[in-house]
């Protein structure tokens, strides 16, 4: 099982959708009520559904792509066989959240700098307990091959 991890903007998402259309089961944990937003608090993934999914991987076997960057998630570093750190230049990152489409999150000037200060804060820890970092500057099917060859 392979946690792929990242700021906003790195590829998170476009990654998986990669790796889905490829046949591997994946998942988003910023969709689909895995994160709990607690008042005031950062995100956090709902650790009773997260555990659910992990046991269910660790019984199957089945290779799981799992992408989400919280607060919590190194709670669960010892549960992945790999954690993959996604990175690109900030003004790459911020240049990709202002085009993009499917996801809003990034166009607000007060957005855009919560993703300047994450990355300056937020990106050092996650490259220290990642097993892999992949600059996706790449070209996808490189990145994807990449992701692949851990399984």
């Amino acid at each position: 099982m392979i946690l792929v991890t990242g700021m906003s903007g790195t590829g998170k998402s476009t990654v998986l959708e990669a790796l889905s259309r490829r046949g591997f089961r994946t998942v988003d944990t910023d969709v689909g009520g895995w994160i709990a937003e607690e008042p005031g608090g950062e995100p956090q993934w709902r650790p009773g559904r997260i555990d659910a999914l992990i046991t269910e991987h660790e019984r199957s076997r089945v290779p799981l792509f799992l992408a989400g960057t919280v607060w919590n998630q190194q709670d669960f570093y010892p549960r992945f066989d790999h954690i993959v750190l996604l990175s690109a230049p900030l003004e790459v990152i911020l240049g990709r959240v202002a085009t993009r489409g499917a996801n809003p999150f990034g166009k607000l000037p007060e957005e855009r700098a919560r993703i300047i200060a994450d990355t300056e804060e937020i990106e050092p820890l996650l490259r220290e307990s990642a097993t892999v970092e992949i600059d996706t500057r790449r070209p996808l099917a490189d990145i994807v091959a990449e992701l692949e060859a851990l399984v």
